[in-house]
């Protein structure tokens, strides 16, 4: 009895954390940046600071009643990390998302990539190029709640498996750098209604 109930809480946990997984969703119609790509799948990298811009504030008319307009002084408001002898650790860093995923488009009840999928899946592989040449990255096939779970799981597994084939054909990724997995409905988008289309999608990240 304690069995059946300690595997059905590992799923639980499983899909909890699946779903609070941050994803960075890219729309069929978006263009795919290879710099994003590299720091998404690399999170370990040098996170990259943002330049936070020096705000720039006349003195008022209380500080400066004697001043000509003309002749007021602009005051500069640094932030810890620009102003002089300020300590660069206290900078602020640009957040990531810990996955991308992509609208990759099938052949209907098929594993096929559609022409109007390449641009998207090119310019990933741009970005994978970027990457450490031993870095590997996880390629994973979801689908939405429709049907039947082990049909799912086994359509996402070809899917994931024909995008590396693409990535390794077409591109030249080492194979071994990517690793396909199915997921079938098993990991729905967060937000999103379980059946919307935004949930069959093809999902990466770093290993």
């Amino acid at each position: 009895m304690a069995r059946p109930l300690l595997a059905t809480l590992l799923l639980a946990l499983f899909t909890t954390s699946a779903l609070a997984q941050d994803v960075r969703l890219y729309r069929a119609s978006e263009a795919v940046d290879p710099q994003d790509v590299a720091r998404i799948l690399n999170p370990s990298a040098p996170a990259e600071p943002v330049i936070k811009m020096r705000s720039i504030r006349l003195l008022d008319d209380a500080s400066g009643a004697n001043v000509a307009p003309t002749q007021q002084v602009a005051q500069v408001a640094y932030s810890t990390s620009d102003a002089p002898g300020g300590s660069a650790s206290s900078a602020y860093t640009k957040s990531s998302p810990s996955s991308l995923a992509l609208p990759v488009q099938f052949a209907f009840d098929s594993a096929d990539i559609l022409p109007s999928a390449r641009a998207q899946l090119d310019a990933l592989a741009a970005g994978i190029k970027l990457l450490p040449a031993t870095k590997t990255v996880v390629i994973e096939g979801h689908t939405d709640a429709s049907g039947s779970e082990q049909y799912n799981e086994q359509l996402s597994l070809k899917r994931a498996y024909s995008v590396k084939r693409y990535l390794v054909a077409s591109q030249g990724i080492a194979p071994e750098r990517l690793i396909p997995a199915g997921m079938g409905k098993s990991a729905t988008l967060r937000g999103h209604d379980p059946y919307a289309p935004e949930n069959r999608r093809v999902q990466f990240h770093g290993e």
